[in-house]
This record gives C-alpha cells, structure tokens and sequence, in this order.
C-alpha cells in the first residue's frame, strides 16, 4: 500500500486492525452503496470524509423510523467512524475546496446521478491527470453504457432487472424482492475489491485507476448459476420458495410450532435424513431417489412426502434428531432472537460505537475483528477543520 503523505502508516501493533491506516478516502455518497463502501473502508482503518449536501444531507439520514437523535440509525448503521464536510457545488469557493479534497486523497467513491459531477465541472479523468496516483471509484445503476445506463436506479430497481425477483418467493405468486439492500451493499463490496486491487498495483507501479461497477452488473454477478443454466440448457429458473432449483430436499419445513431449514446437500446426507425421520424409510428405499438428479425431477412427489413426516415434529425435537443424524439444518429466526442468539455473541460480530451495538465486518485478520470504533457524524460536523485545512 501506498499511503497518503498527509497519513503516514499506523505503527505495527495497530496494523493487524487497521490494515488502511493511512489510507484517505472521499465519499460522495448517499444512500446505501457507496457509504457501504465507506463503512468497510473505515472499519479497516482508511480515513473516509464523506461530503454531503448542506441542504439535505445523505437521504439515509431521514429513511426512518427508527431514529437515534437526529438522524435514522440506517445512517448510523452505514456511516460510523467518518467525518463529514457539506459542500455547495454549485458554489465557486465550495466547489475549489472540494477539488482540494480529492487531490488530498488517496481515492475517491461516488455514487451520485450520471452526469452530476460533470455538470459542475468535476471531471475525474481531468483529476486523475493532475493526481495520476488517484484511485477513482463510479458505483452506477445500470452501467457505464447501454440503453439503461443514464437511467436512475435503487436497489429493488436492480434485482427486478436482473433476474433475482423472478427466482425469489413463490411461483405462482406475486414478486417478492429479497429483503435486504442485497444489490446496494453487493455493489459496495465489489467496489472496495475493486479499489484494494488498484492500490496493490499502484503500490506497483505508481499509477491509480478508475474502478467501475454498477447495481445492475452486481445483480448480474449473483445471478451467476441461474444465468449459466439458461445459456446451457435454455432453462428459465422458477422461484422455489426457500428452497434450491438444484438441490432436493434443500429447504424449509414447518414443525408443529416453527420452521425449520434443512439443507441435504448430497445423496448420503438425503440417506441420513430419512433414516432418521420417522416415516420416511421407505422414501430413503426408493431407487428414484437414491440420486439428487432424480430428486429434483421428483420434487413434487417428494417434498410433500417429507413435509407430512416433518408436521408432528416440534421444532426442537427436529433440531436434535437431525443434529444426532448429522444432517445440516438450524431454526428460521427472528431478528430479535439473531440479535441475541450465543452465536452471535460467540463470533463477536457486534462491535460498540457511541453508545450502541452495530454489525461489525464478517471478517477477522489473525483472530481480531477490525473496527474503528467510531460514531456517525452529525451533518457537516467536520466543516471547521477541513474546509480550513482545504482552503
């Protein structure tokens, strides 16, 4: 890594855990892509400044309730240990400053509307002449170029166009979109892959990049099995509910009181599970099932057959069976009860900052769980000291 002269590396100790220390990154996000970007950024050490709109800030501030404080803990959830600055680009001196701060920093995320910048004159080739060591990062809707790609889009806008609502839910019923911003924090992750491999080649060579994804090609990119199953067989893929297209029984089932997920992934697994559900030993013996293939051309013979086995089984008695059996399966939990689940205690996702519990990164470098810590910033609360610093 090549840090930024005004940022010099942590010392050793800190490194394990802020691996970015150093690292100066300017946020011109809103929303949830680019400052899930940011959060991943500054949680691994980077110094991330998000610039934000005097007049309204980051729209997640008032995607609420709930709130804590003035703004919606959306916000607070995406935008911890950054600093903010709010600049009128439409102002000459605001804009100025705004130049310098990008100059000043090792890299830049945005996601706003096409054209945006440009029509204020921020033109990142231009900055990317005068500052060659630049790492430039354009989140997008729907691509660089195309029929759709001046088109505004939001994450349900992405999972329509992308194939993922057409497998999500039930056949036969309405479209169902997956009920996290799965596309928006996917396009945010693909963008810090795609800033941290820039930084080890301009570690290289000296020279930054410009990196480029769009909702639209994240989209595309989880639907990766289904499109190769099209252009392989010409298959158009149903939604399967909680289950799998390719794999049976791979799903959930009801007990008498809950929901249980089942996951026989393989033919030994599928052999396990009727051996140890009662009433399914004569499913286990049936040849046409012997093999996953057979399987999931019999679904619909199959899967009911197991769920009458399963409906006089309480969830927990289903648990322990399946778990003596060796047959992969959990409960389907509530977020109050994932919140609190020893799981997830035990992993120490959770991690503090002002006051509150929020979800960490899913990851540890050498058994620690990087994180900076740090609260979200009140709208321009960095004002002061960085527009002083820039001019």
């Amino acid at each position: 890594m090549t840090p930024s002269p005004h940022h010099p590396m942590r010392s050793n100790d800190l490194q394990r855990t802020a691996p970015l220390g150093g690292l100066t990154v300017l946020e011109l996000g809103h929303s949830v892509a680019a400052p899930y970007a940011g959060l991943i950024l500054a949680e691994l050490g980077a110094r991330v400044i998000k610039v934000e709109n005097p007049a309204t800030g980051d729209y997640a501030r008032g995607w609420g309730p709930p709130f804590l404080g003035d703004d919606a803990t959306v916000f607070h959830a995406l935008n911890r240990s950054k600093e903010s600055v709010t600049l009128d680009f439409s102002d000459p001196a605001q804009k100025a400053a705004l130049k310098r701060l990008i100059l000043d920093s090792d890299a830049v995320i945005q996601n706003l509307r096409p054209g945006l910048l440009e029509k204020f004159g921020v033109e990142a080739d231009a900055l990317r002449r005068e500052k060659p060591e630049l790492i430039w990062c354009d989140i997008g809707a729907f691509g660089k170029s195309g029929p759709l790609a001046s088109k505004p889009g939001y994450d349900p806008l992405a999972q329509a166009s992308s194939g993922i609502m057409s497998i999500t839910g039930e056949a036969d019923r309405a479209p169902v979109r997956v009920g996290v911003s799965l596309v928006d924090m996917g396009a945010g992750m693909w963008t810090v892959i795609g800033l941290l491999a820039a930084l080890c080649e301009r570690g290289a060579t000296g020279t930054g990049a410009r990196v480029s994804t769009s909702l639209f090609e994240t989209g595309l990119a989880w639907m990766t099995i289904p499109l190769a199953a099209h252009a392989v067989s010409g298959e158009v893929r149903k939604p399967q509910g909680s289950g799998l297209s390719e794999i049976v029984p791979y799903q959930a089932f009801e007990a008498s009181d809950g929901w249980v997920m089942i996951a026989a992934g393989n033919d030994k697994l599928f052999g396990r599970l009727c051996e140890a559900i009662p009433g399914l030993s004569e499913v286990g013996r049936d040849p046409r099932f012997a093999r996953n293939r057979g399987r999931v051309l019999l679904r619909d013979e199959l899967v009911p057959r197991i769920a009458a086995a399963i409906r006089g089984l309480s969830a927990a008695a289903l648990g322990a069976t399946l778990d003596a059996a060796q047959v992969p399966n959990c409960p389907l939990l509530r977020i109050d009860q994932v919140w609190a689940h020893p799981q997830t205690q035990a992993v120490g996702i959770l991690t503090e900052g002002a006051g509150h519990q929020w979800v960490g990164l899913p990851i540890t470098l050498d058994d620690a769980r990087p994180t900076a810590g740090g609260a979200a910033p009140a709208l321009g609360a960095h004002n002061a000291s960085l527009l002083q610093d820039h001019g």
